[in-house]
């Protein structure tokens, strides 16, 4: 799953520039022959068998119960508080594979 941020929003960032809305994306690559799409609060999630889409659902919602508890909403967290609590959640950062 990637954070992805937009170019709309109205929450100060930086130099004056106005902060996009952030959306946690997740692609399951596996594929049982069924078409799934899930949406929720800072997430949207697609493709993946059964239990592929599932976890990523629950990992997905599990982010957005850290990011409450903080009481922050996923725009306004950093890359490394964000990888902190992807791995809290069980999630790994993927080395790029060599050529």
């Amino acid at each position: 799953m990637a954070k992805k941020s937009g170019a709309s929003g109205s929450s100060e960032h930086g130099k004056g520039k106005p902060k996009g809305k952030s959306l946690i994306v997740g692609v399951g690559l596996d594929s049982d022959g069924h078409k799934r799409v899930t949406t929720g609060h800072n997430f949207a999630l697609v493709g993946g068998s059964e239990g592929t889409h599932e976890a990523m659902v629950e990992k997905a919602v599990k982010i957005n119960e850290h990011l409450k508890r903080r009481g922050k909403e996923l725009s306004e967290v950093s890359r490394e508080e964000f990888d902190d609590i992807a791995h809290r959640v069980g999630l790994k950062r993927q080395a790029p594979e060599e050529n």
